[in-house]
């Protein structure tokens, strides 16, 4: 299919949807609406901008949160402000906070501009989500939920409910959320659970066991909320101030986002690659910031080369040194590379902190030192044959364990450390890693070279 065609299908895909969109009920689902979108954008962006215009601003408000950052932060180039205060209205308040951020970051006159023309309501909503640090909580939640008073009735509820989801202010409801008269939290019940009861009884007569007690600060690191949907298997949390008060709810949704978030950057992180950066659509911005930890790599590079150099008399004398010189850089990077990427996983999942680095250097180091006498017997058996000079397979293959143990011991070491430190472990770890089994590698290799074999 050629750009014509393709342009031609999707023009028509979206102007069916848009044709057949009444009342909030439409034909396709909002990320694949979405995605087209985004291939229209890529073909033609004049025709682009036109179908962004023509889309109702309820149904554009649910495209749009399926969108990336960067079309999100130019919305209001692509249409007027006034449609996109419109369609910050119909959005979640953490889905319009996010909105406005993205916006700001672009042109914060635009942002400013948007957040006037819409309600005190969910103008106040939108600056009291976005006053929160980025790793906070309550940067995250939606201050839309089903709070229930704990002397009302369940059937008064139920139908303050019906009537909150014909009006299409609730979406997603799992649970109902139990305060008292000053809104303090007291717990929630599932509505599978709710359903079950009399509709005259109160929420206080409910059996205890029947009700969840799980939330979380306000101002806590949204990490430890991921890790607790995840040990709980959690659809929803409600989020609290110092005073115990209820604010808001997480819901399963923005954690999955947060946890896809986590894990781009840290695999990113491990290749010195910027997760932001990437998202950029500038070539030269994307190529810079990968330059910059190139150029990282290429001094590290050169600190090995330089201890090749303090032997260069010895390999000189013994070619093989050169040529078997590659394999035990690689086996050390390699081992290193595992025990690296296993212990920055497992610390991101909780599973691993500093306080048990004792143990996990002595499990990695005990691993390395197994397939290090495996394959030392290997590559010494191989150099003997290769090159007819027993002592240079010997030499090989201590150099093979000596190098393979460090990179176990550095591999889990260097990221441990760098937590110490409040660094995140997965960033310039791999080229510290890299660097210290080259030398280690190469230092080994080639001094045991000078020492027996010359």
């Amino acid at each position: 299919m050629d750009q014509k065609e393709k342009l031609q299908e999707l023009s028509t895909k979206i102007l069916t949807i848009i044709a057949t969109y009444k009342d909030g009920s439409i034909q396709s689902h909002p990320f694949d609406i979405a995605k087209d979108l985004q291939d229209l954008r890529d073909i033609d962006t004049s025709l682009y901008k036109s179908m962004c215009k023509k889309i109702p601003s309820e149904l554009f408000a649910q495209i749009l949160v399926n969108m990336p950052t960067y079309i999100q932060e130019e919305i209001t180039d692509i249409i007027s402000e006034q449609k996109v205060a419109k369609v910050t209205s119909s959005m979640d308040s953490d889905d319009a906070s996010e909105l406005i951020y993205n916006i700001s970051q672009k042109d914060e006159n635009a942002a400013q501009t948007v957040l006037s023309k819409l309600t005190a309501k969910d103008k106040q909503n939108i600056e009291e989500l976005n006053a929160y640090e980025d790793n906070q909580a309550g940067a995250f939640m939606q201050k839309e939920l089903f709070s229930v008073s704990i002397e009302e009735s369940i059937g008064e509820a139920l139908k303050r409910l019906k009537v909150q989801k014909d009006l299409n202010i609730l979406h997603d409801i799992f649970h109902a959320f139990l305060v008292d008269k000053e809104n303090k939290y007291i717990g929630s019940i599932g509505l599978e659970e709710l359903i079950l009861f009399e509709r005259t009884q109160t929420f206080q007569e409910i059996p205890e066991d029947k009700i969840e007690h799980y939330s979380f600060n306000d101002k806590e690191d949204i990490s430890d909320a991921v890790s607790m949907f995840d040990n709980y298997n959690l659809n929803s949390l409600a989020i609290l101030n110092s005073d115990s008060k209820l604010l808001g709810r997480v819901t399963h949704d923005d954690i999955r986002n947060i946890m896809q978030e986590q894990d781009t950057k840290q695999l990113y992180s491990l290749a010195g690659v910027n997760d932001k950066a990437e998202e950029e659509e500038s070539i030269f911005k994307i190529g810079r910031t990968r330059a910059f930890w190139l150029s990282i790599n290429l001094i590290t590079a050169i600190l090995a080369s330089l201890v090749i150099g303090l032997f260069d008399a010895t390999i000189q004398s013994l070619v093989a040194l050169a040529v078997l010189m590659p394999i035990v850089a690689s086996m050390g990077g390699n081992a290193g590379t595992q025990t690296l990427t296993v212990t920055v996983r497992q610390m991101a999942l909780g599973s691993i902190e500093y306080d048990d680095a004792k143990k996990t250097i002595i499990k990695e180091v005990i691993i390395s030192l197994g397939n290090g006498l495996i394959f030392a017997f290997v590559i010494g058996v191989i150099a003997y044959f290769w090159f007819n000079i027993p002592l240079l397979g010997f030499v090989i293959a201590i150099s093979m364990i000596i190098n393979l143990v460090g990179a176990g011991f550095f591999g889990a070491v260097i990221p441990l450390v760098l937590e110490k430190f409040n660094i995140d472990p997965a960033i310039g770890s791999t080229v510290i890693l890299t660097t210290v089994t080259d030398i280690v590698g190469f230092f080994s290799f080639l001094g045991l070279a000078t020492l027996i074999l010359l």
